[in-house]
């Protein structure tokens, strides 16, 4: 089943966005971490968030050619080991899983509907994990999430039949804070006990950073799945804030990080999107924001550092491409690109034309990542071969 065209090109975005929301109406607190999982050198696994979907248009709906093209560069370019194959639609993300796994790659498959009922929810993970588990017994490696911020994605658990009425009604404060935790707990258990009766490999969950706005019971999960966007200037601060998440004692995941190619961009903590005047026809940038990909480029490279410090389990950058956002270089007000989190720019043959081809151009950041990547697995064979 389908998302509605609104969801397709924000859906993370908009999590992003609610994020913010969620530091409004209740501050995150400092936890001190109690417990670690074990140490180890370097980040596990270095990966990259690649969505499918069925595109706003048909020319930006996934394509398995595209797909297969797209893969080949994540391993053998941007370097990475890892693959987070997510959105909606069954036959993609098995498809993408089986072709990540065929080329070798770590494989994080999580499938992210939203605006559906419950039912087809379920009815999606336990299928994917079925598919995951199979991936599993013929020798992949491959770890299963249940989703992403079923408190935004999934209807019933804040009011609102859309995300973006969900998220309007959060922004009004018209949400009951312990009602909703209350819906999201009991999803959540109801999520993790149909992924456990298919799959017996690794079981994650994609959760937002606030934990007092997201509780989460990490005992029903292997892996603890965090969407982190926080800014900070010094990076002794992330590894504060992100130190409460392994007092679990489970491996942590970063499953989504980025920022926007735009002066400013990773200040504004996971809001970076929000330039968008979307009520325009054709939608616009609001304001005069400054283009600098060495702005995204740095802000994923000392992440990265981070990340690496600490030897988390992975770390999937967000995301690989987003073609609904096309980068227009001569018309800066209609530059979609601007609001992406990709670390390419999606470029129209003809800018004007809804049916255009189009291809991508690797960004500063795309670089600066394959830089980081490969110079670990660099490392890394050294190390296999010492």
């Amino acid at each position: 089943m389908e998302n509605t065209k609104g969801i397709s090109r924000a859906r993370f975005l908009t999590g992003a966005a609610a994020l913010g929301l969620a530091g409004a109406v209740l501050p995150a607190t400092a936890a001190a971490a109690t417990a670690r999982e074990p140490r180890h050198r370097g980040l596990r696994h270095r990966g990259v968030v690649y969505t499918v979907g069925a595109g706003e248009t048909p020319g930006t709906a996934w394509s398995a050619a595209r797909m297969r093209t797209d893969l080949r560069v994540i391993r053998d370019e941007l370097h990475a080991d890892t693959v987070d194959v997510t959105g909606d639609g069954v036959d993609r993300l098995t498809a993408t899983a089986a072709e990540a796994a065929e080329r070798g790659l770590h494989v994080w498959l999580q499938p992210t509907l939203g605006d559906v009922p419950e039912r087809d929810i379920l009815d999606s993970i336990a299928e994917c994990g079925r598919f995951a588990e199979r991936l599993r017994r013929q020798g992949a490696s491959v770890d299963f999430s249940v989703g992403c911020e079923f408190w935004l994605f999934v209807p019933g658990i804040i009011p609102g039949a859309t995300v973006l009425e969900r998220v309007d009604n959060l922004q009004k404060g018209n949400v009951d804070m312990a009602r909703m935790q209350r819906r999201l707990a009991r999803f959540t258990g109801r999520a993790a006990a149909v992924a456990r009766s298919v799959f017996h490999g690794r079981l994650g969950y994609a959760a937002a950073q606030d934990e007092e706005f997201e509780p989460v019971d990490w005992n029903l999960f292997d892996v603890v799945g965090i969407d982190y966007y926080s800014f900070f200037p010094q990076p002794a601060d992330h590894v504060r804030e992100l130190r409460r998440h392994l007092r679990w004692g489970k491996p942590l995941a970063i499953t989504e990080f980025g920022t926007c190619a735009y002066e400013g961009a990773p200040e504004t903590a996971g809001m970076g999107w929000d330039i968008v005047d979307h009520t325009k026809e054709p939608e616009e940038i609001k304001g005069d924001p400054v283009r600098s990909e060495r702005t995204q480029a740095a802000y994923l490279a000392g992440l990265l550092d981070v990340f690496e410090s600490m030897g988390l389990y992975a770390a999937m950058a967000f995301e690989f491409v987003t073609p609904d956002a096309p980068h227009r270089p001569d018309d800066p007000r209609h530059d979609l690109d601007l609001a992406s989190y990709a670390l390419t720019k999606s470029v129209k043959d003809r800018p004007d034309d809804p049916a255009s081809h189009w291809h991508w151009e690797p960004k500063e950041a795309f670089h600066a990542v394959a830089h980081r990547y490969g110079r670990r697995a660099g490392t890394a064979a050294l190390g296999d071969h010492g």
